[in-house]
This record gives C-alpha cells, sequence and structure tokens, in this order.
C-alpha cells in the first residue's frame, strides 16, 4: 500500500457532506450518419474493457476513517455494474433536464470503499446526442489529467472505430527509455535529490523575493485581499449546474484585435458576468472581486493524464469598473503581474506559492472560520486546455466537454473552461441555495463577450 502525497491526501482530508471533493464533465456526442445505436454501443465497449488500469482500482485503504487519507490501496475486481450507469432523461429530453440530472447526481459523494469514480451514460436527449457525465475524486486527477484521459479515448480520425473505455491499461502505456543504463538512473536519481534540496533552500529567499514584488507593483494581488461578497459564505451540499459554449474563432479574434491572450478574453468574460450577476442580486461590493486561478505545473512531454500538478496564481477582476475597457486592462495588468511571479519560480517554488495561496481553502471547514475572516479571493476560474481538433468516438464527434468542478465553504461558484475543436465550453458548478438563477451567468457571459467585441468593432 503506497503512502499518498500532500497534494493528493489534502483533497480527502478537506471533504465532508457539504464539500464533495470530485471533479467531473459533462460530453456530449453526435452520432455519425446512420447511426442509431451509439448508446448501446458505448455500454458494450464500457462494460467488456474488465482490464482495468491501476488509477481506476485506486481507493484509500482501510480503515478510510483512519489510514484512508494517508495510503493508497488497490481493488483486484471493480464492480462495473455501480460504477458504469446508463439513464434515460425524462421527456422532452431538452438540455435542461440532462443538466438537471447531472446537478443532482455532482452533490453526491463518491463511495471511498470502492475507487472514486463514476460513469454516467445518459440517453434520451431529444436531438439524438449521447452524453457522458464522469466524475472522479480530485485526489485521484486534476482538471487537466481528467481532460487529458479524456482524449486519449478520442481519435481525429472519424473513420476510425477505436473508441476505448478510460481505464482501459493500453491508454496508460509508456514507452521506456532504452539507451538509460542503471548507472544513468542512479545518477539521475542523485542528481534530482540535490536539485530539490536547493531548491527548498532557496524557498525562504523566493518568498520575500514575492513580498517585495507585492509592496512595488500595485497590480500584483495576495491572499486576503479581497472584499466579502454573497459568494464567498457557508454552504450546503446541493449543488447546481450550468454549462453554455461559444466559439472559439469569436474568442480568438478578440483576443487578436486587442492584442491580449485566449485567456484573458476568458477572464475578461467571467468579470462582466460576474459584476452584472452581482447587481442583479444588488450585491455588488466596491472593491474588485479577486479570482483565483490555477495553474497546471504538468511538463508539456509528460504523461499528465493522472496525478495533481497545480499551482495558483491571484488575479484583479475589477468588478467595479463599469467600463469593459478600464475592466479588461487592469485584469490583464493583474494576470500579467502574476504570471511573471510564476515564472521567476522554480517549479517546486511555483507549487509552494500555490499552497500558500491556497491554504485558507484547507481552513474553511472550521466552525466560524469563513463567517469570521476575510476571504482569500472571491471564486475559482479555471481555463483547460483540450484537444485542438475536432475528436471522435467510433465515429461520433465530440461536440461538447463542460467541466464540473468543486464548490466549498467560502467558495460557492467555481467557473471551469474547456476547449474541444473550435468550441470554448464554460461549465459553471455552484452551491444550489447559495448561488440563486445560476444560469443567468451565461446569458451575462455571452453580453460580456459581446461588449469586448464592441471594443474592436468585430460584429458577432
Amino acid at each position: 500500500m503506497p503512502y499518498m502525497p500532500i497534494t493528493e491526501s489534502m483533497f480527502l482530508l478537506a471533504e465532508s457532506r457539504e464539500h464533495p471533493m470530485h471533479v467531473g464533465g459533462l460530453q456530449l456526442f453526435e452520432p455519425a450518419e446512420g447511426s442509431d445505436d451509439l448508446g448501446e454501443q458505448m455500454f458494450a465497449a464500457f462494460q467488456s474493457q474488465t482490464e482495468v488500469h491501476k488509477l481506476f482500482r485506486k481507493r484509500p485503504a482501510s480503515p478510510v476513517g483512519l489510514m484512508g487519507t494517508v495510503r493508497w490501496s488497490y481493488d483486484s475486481d471493480v464492480d462495473f455494474e455501480y460504477h458504469v450507469r446508463r439513464t434515460v432523461l425524462p421527456r422532452p429530453g431538452r438540455v435542461r433536464e440532462l443538466l438537471r440530472y447531472v446537478s443532482a447526481n455532482h452533490g453526491a459523494m463518491l463511495d471511498r470503499h470502492r475507487p472514486m469514480w463514476e460513469l454516467h451514460l445518459i440517453e434520451g436527449l431529444a436531438d439524438g446526442r449521447i452524453a457522458l457525465y464522469t466524475k472522479i475524486h480530485h485526489s485521484l486527477v486534476d482538471g487537466v489529467s481528467a481532460l487529458k484521459l479524456l482524449e486519449k479515448t478520442l481519435s481525429p480520425d472519424a473513420e476510425a472505430r477505436s473508441g476505448r473505455a478510460p481505464w482501459d491499461p493500453e491508454l496508460f502505456v509508456r514507452r521506456p527509455k532504452l539507451d538509460s543504463t542503471s548507472d544513468e538512473v542512479s545518477r539521475s536519481i542523485l542528481s534530482e535529490g540535490w536539485k530539490v534540496a536547493g531548491e527548498l533552500a532557496g524557498f525562504a529567499p523566493a518568498t520575500a523575493r514575492v513580498g517585495i514584488r507585492a509592496v512595488r507593483d500595485h497590480n500584483l494581488k495576495l491572499p486576503l485581499q479581497a472584499p466579502r461578497t454573497m459568494l464567498n459564505v457557508p454552504i450546503g451540499g446541493a449543488r447546481r449546474f450550468a454549462a453554455e459554449q461559444w466559439s472559439a474563432t469569436r474568442l480568438k479574434a478578440v483576443a487578436a484585435a486587442l492584442d491580449i491572450t485566449m485567456n484573458d478574453v476568458v477572464m475578461a468574460m467571467c468579470a462582466g458576468a460576474l459584476r452584472s450577476y452581482l447587481i442583479d442580486q444588488n450585491a455588488l461590493p466596491e472593491q474588485p472581486l479577486i479570482a483565483m486561478m490555477p495553474v497546471s505545473m504538468h511538463a508539456k512531454d509528460s504523461d499528465s493524464s493522472e496525478g495533481n500538478a497545480v499551482t495558483a496564481i491571484l488575479a484583479n477582476l475589477a468588478t467595479d469598473q463599469p467600463d469593459p475597457e478600464r475592466r479588461l486592462a487592469t485584469l490583464v495588468d493583474s494576470t500579467r503581474s502574476s504570471k511573471q511571479v510564476i515564472r521567476e519560480l522554480s517549479p517546486l517554488q511555483a507549487l509552494g506559492f500555490g499552497a500558500v495561496v491556497a491554504a485558507p481553502l484547507a481552513l474553511s471547514t472550521l466552525p466560524g472560520f469563513v463567517r469570521y475572516t476575510p476571504p482569500p479571493f472571491n471564486v475559482i476560474i479555471s481555463n483547460v486546455p483540450g484537444p485542438q481538433k475536432d475528436m471522435y468516438w467510433n465515429g461520433a464527434k465530440l461536440d461538447g466537454v463542460y467541466p464540473a468542478s468543486i464548490a466549498l465553504d467560502g467558495q460557492a461558484l467555481n467557473i471551469t473552461v474547456a476547449t474541444n475543436g473550435d468550441k470554448v465550453n464554460f461549465g459553471l458548478t455552484g452551491a444550489r441555495a447559495e448561488v440563486p438563477s445560476l444560469q443567468r451567468l451565461l446569458t451575462h457571459l455571452d453580453t460580456a463577450l459581446e461588449e469586448l467585441e464592441k471594443l474592436c468593432d468585430i460584429s458577432a
């Protein structure tokens, strides 16, 4: 039974009935022309894949309340009748019914006495599409890992019929380096050990540099500088999920015209939408909202389909600014300042910096902490890159990838964005009682994008 690193155990330690710590995703597939049995194909493929990679056999060690936050164990058998579920939406089979289904299931905790994942195959949409709703514990994967895993099951070839289940061990095969001797491996391990020791020794000076930069650079935000809002309250366990997609071409055109990044456009859409939503609720604070943005630390050439490697930065959303142009300028300056801090740190130091930024979340379950302390930030906004080309599962086109993430005490709303092909997909996860009329944020996101297009004279 291997020990689990703190980056994994913290998600188990922080979990409670009101705070399930799993990430999820809703994927929609358009059946190939002439195919009317996509649901049956998928279900048969998933049920027949009985060889299961260790990631999908992994669960906390017994007893789960004692050893379960320290060590992992691996089940030899997986109960597919439990983990793979097939359902049909009630009529009329609109997207509304689909989102209700996801909302209800996303608030339910995963069973720690089993491998911590579920896959729901959902049929009955009036337009003929098939939906997959997947949930997996955050101690097993982060958002980047989960999307990478999905991508491995797909093909860019619409004619390919090689669709697989996400737990197929073949998807995780790595090619060994044939030119490495045991002596070279030993030297590499020793070298890495000295490297880690050196980075740890440099963490205090790095922290001092960040502090000095914070004093000099008014654009750089640090934890506990955010105003208190209706989003930063204790929450219940029920969730509401809302989702929508926009053309990546529209966002890229805005980015090019304004000389900013796609992520800047996404953040500006969120800033404008949050401002409008809080005005609707008569709850807009005078100070600007501060967003926490997870940043992936997975190496570009690594197999990032399992594990957690995430740091975090903070950004001023400038929601106090009614003018979209000024709001955008403030947001971009703030984001660039925060990213520059990460670039000046080593990977290990960057992970440590992210841990400091997110550390107050670990205390959110303490009685009175959220009510009587300033929020470390107001909202979590993640942007996860997905496949750049259209992808297919046995000829069925992946039409949308909508992330479903985590809400916490003090963080009642989570916005996660994922791309696929020419689609930018927004998934909004909110505490059901504390974030009313969550779907209105989708309308405000569209309005915010139109405002950005007007800044650069682009018609939708």
